[in-house]
């Protein structure tokens, strides 16, 4: 991607962009009203999903003095879909401190999303202090290792992976997960959809800024025989789209507070929108799997 196009994608925080994955092209539009491509199928064999990012409970600074008022309308907004999702997913930083108190307030709110089921990777804001001790204590049950896990659903085969505890500049997986990468997807046809999530990207998005992961190839190297796999992700803040032959990955926006697009100034810092203009910094990402395409609605409000 040409550093034009990083920044034209890079400005989407904020609006609503549909895009549909078919035969490993993206295909992209702002949409407006607020009902998303993925409430137009009434097919019970439709996988329907939300993906909902970098939350930041426990933030304190003028980019968004109530992060918990923001990300409380987020979930409203996931309640109020015209269907119940069949799972949400949180890539990460749900918190900003990783204190237990934090994790005990998200941890409260997700209890209040309307959907077949919930789940969580950590970010790098969910392990400053105890290697994801206290992630893993609230959220990690029924995961491996650092928290990394699979399941399937309608057809679907998802993969959460955890590339923020052992990170140094960029994100990084280790040998255990990727082992488990190879092991997981080694019994699956080719032709199985493949979702999945994680904090940081599985690209080199901008690894100026750490905004990458420095092991990712490897896991990748285990998925590209898939026919479809789709790589969802947080920590920067912003919608981006970006595909690699049959891989496609998104980046979502945030609940919490933008960041600067990519090499726009020194550094990833909270960025303050003028005043007036920032009343919630919604993230908020449908995505409906039918027939072997996934098709991905983001809905996404500044309010002025």
């Amino acid at each position: 991607m040409s550093r034009r196009q990083l920044a034209r994608h890079g400005a989407w925080f904020g609006a609503a962009v549909a895009l549909s994955v078919v035969g490993g092209e993206v295909i992209s539009s702002v949409v407006g009203g607020t009902t998303s491509a993925a409430a137009a199928a009434d097919d019970t064999a439709t996988l329907r999903f939300v993906q909902v990012s970098d939350s930041h409970l426990g933030f304190t600074g003028t980019a968004n003095p109530d992060v918990t008022g923001s990300f409380a309308h987020a979930i409203d907004q996931v309640n109020a879909l015209p269907y119940r999702p069949d799972f949400v997913m949180h890539t990460g930083d749900l918190t900003h401190l990783s204190t237990a108190a934090q994790f005990d307030q998200v941890k409260q709110m997700l209890g209040g999303v309307r959907a077949g089921s919930v789940h969580t990777v950590p970010g790098e804001h969910d392990a400053i202090h105890d290697h994801g001790r206290g992630y893993l204590s609230t959220f990690g049950a029924g995961s491996a290792g650092d928290g990394w896990y699979s399941f399937d659903l309608k057809g679907v085969h998802v993969l959460a992976l955890v590339n923020t505890l052992s990170l140094e500049k960029l994100g990084h997986l280790g040998p255990d997960q990727l082992d488990f990468v190879r092991r997981d997807v080694a019994g699956l046809s080719s032709d199985t959809p493949i979702l999945v999530f994680s904090h940081i990207p599985l690209f080199a998005m901008y690894p100026e800024w750490g905004w990458g992961t420095d092991d990712a190839a490897q896991a990748l190297s285990h998925l590209r025989r898939f026919s479809s796999v789709t790589c969802l992700n947080g920590h920067v803040h912003q919608l981006f789209t970006k595909t690699e032959g049959t891989v496609t990955f998104h980046s979502a926006t945030t609940t919490a507070y933008p960041l600067p697009r990519p090499g726009v100034g020194p550094a990833p810092t909270p960025q303050t929108l003028p005043a007036g203009r920032l009343r919630a910094a919604l993230g908020i990402r449908e995505v409906s799997h039918v027939q072997g395409q996934t098709t991905l609605a983001i809905k996404d409000s500044v309010l002025s």
